[in-house]
């Protein structure tokens, strides 16, 4: 049974139908606590015992990412076959790739999301983030006995980005890496080995000011799971236990691809033109988000069984 765990200021916290029990251990860290994981495991028992536990209504909490910093963020780029078309490619060849963002841009699961005065043009990409359980060396041998030990648990990440900056640097690091750019939580869901079985179960939602922009589910769409991620990153990226790798987002983001005739026209004009042409047209699109815009996320299949929880933060411009 998988476990949902959440953080605060000062604490570790098991979510139970009956409010939050608090988890007794010193752990600090994400990574403390995945070599805590008894203590979690004590946590469950006690409160399926029905015995003196104190239950916490979870409104009460405070929440902060369950994913502590500093850590490794890597994040796969152009994952799902929904986005990959949106985007104008061809999901046939588009090859496994990574980019990194800093772990400065982990923010709270509710906290805003502050839009830098220099930015105009900021996007939302609902994902699954991984959490590594172990280490993960470079040349480790990575099959599917070895994956429910490298996943220990399940994330939801939104990957903010500043397409403004994004795209005419093709500058993926800076544009998705400042702060308040990775909201992660409510839940850190630890996983039993068979839990990962029903990943391709996950239903991805987001919302803008509660209008649906982003709904799919990862079997089908998804084009590089698990597995062939952490295999591939196993040839040159070492990994720790509280790390996270990013799995892609599906369609349904502000940025998407121009007609195919605007395209055609656009390799023909000269670059800064052609990005003075696209960005007027961006800055008339509605989807971008806007101050004081609300945006909630959820991860979680369809009968509940896996459920990573909902996000709700707000966006904010600095001035």
């Amino acid at each position: 049974m998988s476990l949902p765990v959440l953080r605060t200021a000062d604490a570790w916290w098991l979510r139970t139908a009956e409010g939050a029990v608090r988890i007794d251990t010193d752990a600090r860290t994400t990574a403390e606590l995945l070599a805590d994981r008894d203590a979690v495991t004590r946590a469950r028992d006690a409160a399926g015992a029905h015995s003196a536990t104190e239950y916490v209504p979870l409104s009460e909490l405070s929440l902060l990412s369950p994913v502590s910093a500093p850590c490794r963020v890597v994040a796969q780029m152009t994952n799902f076959t929904s986005h990959v078309t949106d985007s104008g490619m061809d999901p046939a060849t588009v090859p496994l790739t990574f980019f990194r963002k800093t772990s400065g841009s982990i923010c709270g699961p509710d906290d805003e999301i502050v839009r830098p005065a220099h930015v105009t043009l900021l996007d939302y990409e609902v994902e699954i983030g991984l959490v590594l359980g172990r280490e993960l060396r470079v040349g480790d041998e990575v099959g599917e006995v070895e994956l429910p030990g490298l996943v220990a648990g399940l994330v939801i990440c939104n990957d903010v980005s500043a397409r403004d900056i994004q795209l005419p640097k093709t500058q993926f690091y800076e544009a998705k890496s400042y702060p308040t750019f990775t909201p992660v939580g409510p839940v850190l869901l630890l996983l039993e080995e068979c839990d990962l079985k029903r990943f391709g179960d996950l239903r991805l939602r987001l919302w803008v000011d509660g209008d649906i922009r982003q709904d799919a589910v990862v079997g089908g769409d998804m084009i590089y799971g698990p597995l062939s991620a952490l295999r591939a990153l196993s040839r040159f990226q070492h990994l720790d236990p509280g790390d996270l790798v990013l799995t892609g987002t599906p369609a349904g983001t502000a940025l998407s691809a121009p007609p195919k005739p605007v395209e055609l026209i656009g390799h023909l004009l000269p670059p800064a033109t052609k990005w003075r042409l696209f960005f007027r047209k961006q800055a008339v699109n509605p989807r971008y988000l806007r101050d004081g815009q609300v945006i909630e996320a959820s991860v979680a299949t369809d009968d509940r069984e896996l459920d990573l929880g909902s996000q709700h933060t707000r966006v904010r411009w600095a001035r």
